[in-house]
Protein backbone atom coordinates (compact mmCIF):
# COMPACT_ATOMS: atom_id res chain seq x y z
CA UNK A 1 0.00 0.00 0.00
CA UNK A 2 1.39 3.55 -0.91
CA UNK A 3 1.27 6.61 1.23
CA UNK A 4 -1.01 9.50 0.50
CA UNK A 5 1.14 11.86 2.86
CA UNK A 6 4.32 11.16 4.59
CA UNK A 7 5.92 13.58 7.57
CA UNK A 8 9.58 12.80 8.83
CA UNK A 9 10.73 14.66 11.77
CA UNK A 10 9.09 17.35 11.62
CA UNK A 11 9.90 20.31 14.08
CA UNK A 12 7.78 23.54 13.48
CA UNK A 13 7.91 26.87 16.23
CA UNK A 14 5.79 29.85 16.94
CA UNK A 15 8.51 32.00 17.05
CA UNK A 16 11.00 31.27 19.56
CA UNK A 17 8.55 28.28 21.37
CA UNK A 18 9.21 25.05 19.78
CA UNK A 19 5.76 23.22 19.45
CA UNK A 20 6.29 19.83 17.35
CA UNK A 21 9.67 17.94 18.70
CA UNK A 22 10.53 15.72 15.46
CA UNK A 23 7.04 14.11 14.08
CA UNK A 24 6.33 11.57 12.12
CA UNK A 25 3.31 9.92 10.60
CA UNK A 26 1.88 8.66 7.52
CA UNK A 27 -1.33 8.47 5.81
CA UNK A 28 -1.81 5.07 3.72
CA UNK A 29 -4.06 5.75 0.61
CA UNK A 30 -7.82 4.69 0.80
CA UNK A 31 -7.13 4.98 4.55
CA UNK A 32 -8.60 7.17 7.58
CA UNK A 33 -5.54 7.54 10.28
CA UNK A 34 -6.46 9.61 13.11
CA UNK A 35 -4.15 11.66 15.13
CA UNK A 36 -5.17 11.95 18.96
CA UNK A 37 -3.78 13.38 21.81
CA UNK A 38 -4.41 15.89 24.98
CA UNK A 39 -5.12 19.40 24.35
CA UNK A 40 -2.30 21.24 23.63
CA UNK A 41 -0.13 18.18 22.24
CA UNK A 42 0.81 19.55 18.96
CA UNK A 43 -2.16 18.66 16.81
CA UNK A 44 -3.69 21.37 14.88
CA UNK A 45 -0.39 22.49 14.47
CA UNK A 46 0.57 19.23 12.73
CA UNK A 47 -1.97 19.70 10.84
CA UNK A 48 -1.42 23.44 10.61
CA UNK A 49 2.38 22.25 9.35
CA UNK A 50 1.43 19.67 6.60
CA UNK A 51 -0.75 22.45 4.69
CA UNK A 52 1.72 24.82 4.87
CA UNK A 53 0.14 27.40 7.23
CA UNK A 54 2.69 27.04 9.55
CA UNK A 55 6.03 25.52 7.92
CA UNK A 56 8.47 22.97 9.84
CA UNK A 57 11.60 24.42 10.22
CA UNK A 58 12.92 21.40 9.66
CA UNK A 59 11.79 18.00 8.23
CA UNK A 60 9.99 16.65 5.17
CA UNK A 61 7.06 16.53 3.98
CA UNK A 62 5.82 14.38 0.80
CA UNK A 63 2.55 14.15 -0.43
CA UNK A 64 1.38 12.31 -3.23
CA UNK A 65 5.43 12.09 -4.00
CA UNK A 66 6.20 15.45 -4.22
CA UNK A 67 7.95 17.33 -1.41
CA UNK A 68 5.90 19.99 -0.12
CA UNK A 69 7.44 21.11 3.28
CA UNK A 70 8.44 24.57 1.62
CA UNK A 71 5.63 25.29 -1.15
CA UNK A 72 2.76 27.78 0.54
CA UNK A 73 -0.83 26.37 0.72
CA UNK A 74 -2.48 26.87 -2.81
CA UNK A 75 0.24 24.50 -3.97
CA UNK A 76 -0.78 22.05 -1.49
CA UNK A 77 -4.36 22.29 -2.03
CA UNK A 78 -3.70 22.35 -5.44
CA UNK A 79 -1.88 18.32 -5.44
CA UNK A 80 -5.36 17.26 -4.16
CA UNK A 81 -5.76 18.70 -0.37
CA UNK A 82 -8.90 19.41 1.39
CA UNK A 83 -8.35 20.54 4.62
CA UNK A 84 -11.24 21.29 7.20
CA UNK A 85 -9.86 23.60 9.91
CA UNK A 86 -10.97 23.79 13.45
CA UNK A 87 -13.55 26.50 14.08
CA UNK A 88 -15.53 25.50 10.70
CA UNK A 89 -15.20 28.73 9.14
CA UNK A 90 -17.61 29.44 6.74
CA UNK A 91 -18.73 32.65 5.41
CA UNK A 92 -21.65 33.67 7.91
CA UNK A 93 -23.22 36.31 5.67
CA UNK A 94 -23.07 34.05 2.64
CA UNK A 95 -25.84 31.22 2.08
CA UNK A 96 -25.08 27.58 2.24
CA UNK A 97 -25.69 27.94 -1.71
CA UNK A 98 -23.50 30.40 -2.24
CA UNK A 99 -20.61 29.39 0.51
CA UNK A 100 -20.85 26.05 -2.10
CA UNK A 101 -20.27 28.47 -5.15
CA UNK A 102 -16.83 30.15 -3.09
CA UNK A 103 -14.58 26.90 -3.66
CA UNK A 104 -12.60 26.41 -7.59
CA UNK A 105 -14.61 24.08 -9.67
CA UNK A 106 -12.22 21.02 -10.01
CA UNK A 107 -13.19 17.84 -11.78
CA UNK A 108 -14.07 14.95 -9.90
CA UNK A 109 -17.20 13.48 -9.18
CA UNK A 110 -18.18 15.95 -6.36
CA UNK A 111 -20.28 18.75 -7.47
CA UNK A 112 -23.14 20.22 -5.73
CA UNK A 113 -25.87 18.19 -6.68
CA UNK A 114 -24.08 15.33 -5.33
CA UNK A 115 -23.32 17.21 -2.12
CA UNK A 116 -26.82 17.69 -1.48
CA UNK A 117 -27.30 14.02 -1.84
CA UNK A 118 -24.58 13.50 0.86
CA UNK A 119 -26.16 15.98 3.25
CA UNK A 120 -29.91 16.33 2.50
CA UNK A 121 -29.97 18.87 5.41
CA UNK A 122 -27.47 21.39 3.36
CA UNK A 123 -30.15 21.10 0.61
CA UNK A 124 -33.00 22.16 3.04
CA UNK A 125 -31.34 25.25 4.41
CA UNK A 126 -29.45 25.99 0.92
CA UNK A 127 -31.17 29.61 1.24
CA UNK A 128 -30.11 30.34 5.18
CA UNK A 129 -27.00 32.20 5.55
CA UNK A 130 -24.42 30.41 7.28
CA UNK A 131 -24.76 32.57 11.10
CA UNK A 132 -28.13 30.74 11.18
CA UNK A 133 -27.24 27.24 10.66
CA UNK A 134 -26.64 25.10 13.73
CA UNK A 135 -23.47 23.88 14.66
CA UNK A 136 -23.81 20.24 13.00
CA UNK A 137 -24.89 22.09 10.22
CA UNK A 138 -22.13 24.44 9.79
CA UNK A 139 -19.31 21.58 10.27
CA UNK A 140 -21.17 19.92 7.17
CA UNK A 141 -21.11 22.96 5.12
CA UNK A 142 -17.25 23.04 5.93
CA UNK A 143 -16.63 19.66 4.61
CA UNK A 144 -18.81 20.16 1.92
CA UNK A 145 -16.82 22.61 0.72
CA UNK A 146 -13.57 20.71 1.11
CA UNK A 147 -15.25 17.57 -0.93
CA UNK A 148 -16.22 20.50 -3.57
CA UNK A 149 -12.17 20.62 -4.29
CA UNK A 150 -12.36 16.59 -4.56
CA UNK A 151 -9.38 16.15 -2.88
CA UNK A 152 -7.37 12.64 -2.87
CA UNK A 153 -6.53 13.61 0.72
CA UNK A 154 -8.78 15.24 3.18
CA UNK A 155 -7.66 16.46 6.58
CA UNK A 156 -9.99 17.20 9.27
CA UNK A 157 -9.67 19.35 12.55
CA UNK A 158 -12.38 18.34 15.09
CA UNK A 159 -15.11 17.86 12.93
CA UNK A 160 -16.83 16.89 15.93
CA UNK A 161 -16.39 19.55 18.11
CA UNK A 162 -19.15 20.90 20.43
CA UNK A 163 -21.61 19.00 18.49
CA UNK A 164 -24.53 16.48 19.97
CA UNK A 165 -24.09 13.19 19.95
CA UNK A 166 -26.70 12.58 17.54
CA UNK A 167 -24.58 14.53 15.24
CA UNK A 168 -21.06 14.01 15.67
CA UNK A 169 -22.72 10.16 14.78
CA UNK A 170 -23.75 11.60 11.48
CA UNK A 171 -20.03 13.09 10.83
CA UNK A 172 -18.30 10.53 11.64
CA UNK A 173 -20.62 8.22 9.54
CA UNK A 174 -19.78 11.02 6.58
CA UNK A 175 -16.03 10.83 7.39
CA UNK A 176 -16.34 6.88 6.95
CA UNK A 177 -17.79 7.28 3.39
CA UNK A 178 -14.89 9.21 2.18
CA UNK A 179 -12.36 6.29 2.98
CA UNK A 180 -15.25 4.11 1.05
CA UNK A 181 -15.06 6.85 -2.12
CA UNK A 182 -11.34 5.65 -2.14
CA UNK A 183 -10.25 9.48 -0.29
CA UNK A 184 -7.43 9.37 2.30
CA UNK A 185 -8.28 11.04 5.39
CA UNK A 186 -5.97 12.50 8.22
CA UNK A 187 -8.39 13.11 11.54
CA UNK A 188 -7.60 14.71 14.62
CA UNK A 189 -10.26 14.30 17.07
CA UNK A 190 -10.61 14.81 20.76
CA UNK A 191 -13.73 12.11 20.90
CA UNK A 192 -11.61 9.01 21.04
CA UNK A 193 -13.91 6.17 20.78
CA UNK A 194 -15.37 7.74 17.61
CA UNK A 195 -12.21 8.27 15.62
CA UNK A 196 -10.87 4.67 16.59
CA UNK A 197 -14.38 3.24 15.24
CA UNK A 198 -13.39 3.97 11.86
CA UNK A 199 -9.58 4.86 11.69
CA UNK A 200 -7.62 1.86 10.33
CA UNK A 201 -4.48 3.52 12.35
CA UNK A 202 -3.62 5.85 15.20
CA UNK A 203 -1.07 8.18 15.80
CA UNK A 204 -1.28 9.59 19.49
CA UNK A 205 1.00 13.09 20.07
CA UNK A 206 1.79 14.55 23.60
CA UNK A 207 4.20 17.46 23.99
CA UNK A 208 4.56 17.66 20.47
CA UNK A 209 5.95 14.13 20.01
CA UNK A 210 4.70 10.89 18.94
CA UNK A 211 4.36 8.94 21.39
CA UNK A 212 2.27 5.76 19.90
CA UNK A 213 1.61 4.38 16.70
CA UNK A 214 -0.60 1.33 15.88
CA UNK A 215 -3.38 -0.15 14.66
CA UNK A 216 -6.59 1.81 15.51
CA UNK A 217 -8.67 -1.22 16.52
CA UNK A 218 -5.75 -2.49 19.00
CA UNK A 219 -6.05 0.94 20.87
CA UNK A 220 -9.39 1.25 20.81
CA UNK A 221 -9.18 -2.45 23.05
CA UNK A 222 -6.64 -1.25 25.57
CA UNK A 223 -9.06 0.88 27.43
CA UNK A 224 -6.19 2.10 30.16
CA UNK A 225 -4.76 3.92 26.90
CA UNK A 226 -8.04 5.28 25.49
CA UNK A 227 -8.71 6.75 29.38
CA UNK A 228 -5.15 7.90 29.89
CA UNK A 229 -5.57 10.08 26.17
CA UNK A 230 -6.76 12.54 28.27
CA UNK A 231 -3.46 13.39 29.96
CA UNK A 232 -0.70 10.89 28.08
CA UNK A 233 2.54 11.08 28.91
CA UNK A 234 5.76 9.90 26.68
CA UNK A 235 6.57 7.62 29.54
CA UNK A 236 2.91 5.91 29.86
CA UNK A 237 2.79 5.63 25.85
CA UNK A 238 6.45 4.90 25.16
CA UNK A 239 5.92 1.65 27.34
CA UNK A 240 5.48 -1.39 25.37
CA UNK A 241 3.76 1.16 22.69
CA UNK A 242 5.63 0.57 19.23
CA UNK A 243 6.55 4.61 18.38
CA UNK A 244 7.88 4.00 14.32
CA UNK A 245 8.53 6.70 12.24
CA UNK A 246 7.02 4.72 9.64
CA UNK A 247 4.37 2.47 9.48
Amino acid sequence: MTDALVAENLHTYYGKSHILHGVSLNVAEGTITTLLGRNGAGKTTTLRSLVGLTPPREGRITIFGQETARLPPFRIAALGVGYVPEGRRIFANLTVEENLRVPLERRGMWDIDRIYELFPRLAERRASRGRQLSGGEQEMLAIARALLLNPRLLILDEPSQGLAPRIVAEVFRIVARMRDEGMSVLLVEQNVRSSLAIADHAFVLDDGMVVYSGAARALAADEARVQALAGATAEQWGEGGAVPSRV
